[in-house]
């Protein structure tokens, strides 16, 4: 299976989700059902037919967060030897040059990516361009309204 790349940040938050589902959600899912059960016939209990449905769901997350977590390479980009480069878990301060904008991004996996967070996928096409540039030069982007540079400002191992 493939190494799925996380910052350190986000295999804590995986693990920390983890430990909710097991600790909190299952049980609470286990005595819906129990009480559901206890209402008597169940091939006419929507409350045990809700409980069992949460109960599938919460066991496939669980399996879901514990393979990616098994599958996982942590990478701290303040460890990396990176001189300077854009790579997985670097924070980059970009200067748009089509608007002058300033917009700072960090490199993360798919599953920490949040846009309202300042964080890009690493198979973003934005994180694909800047990836191995440095600060100074230009990075061309494929976004859907064409093609946008973007200079780089300054990388930041955080």
């Amino acid at each position: 299976m493939t190494k799925i790349p996380l910052t350190v940040k986000g295999a804590e938050k995986l693990g920390a989700e983890l430990h909710h589902l097991k600790t909190v959600e299952r049980p609470q899912t286990i005595a819906a059902i129990a009480e559901a059960r206890s209402h008597g016939d169940l091939s006419e209990n929507a409350e045990y037919d809700a409980a069992k449905e949460k109960q599938g769901f919460v066991e496939g997350r669980i399996q879901e967060v514990e393979g990616k977590l098994a599958n996982a390479q942590i990478i701290d980009p303040k460890l990396l030897a990176a001189d300077g480069r854009c790579v997985f878990g670097a924070t980059v301060d970009l200067d748009d040059q089509d608007s002058g904008a300033r917009v700072s991004y960090q490199i993360v996996g798919e599953d920490e990516a949040d846009i309202k967070d300042g964080k890009i996928s690493i198979n973003s096409p934005i994180a694909r361009a800047l990836i191995g540039k440095f600060a100074g030069d230009i990075a061309e982007v494929q976004a859907p309204g064409g093609v946008r540079e973007y200079e780089i400002v300054a990388v930041r191992y955080e």
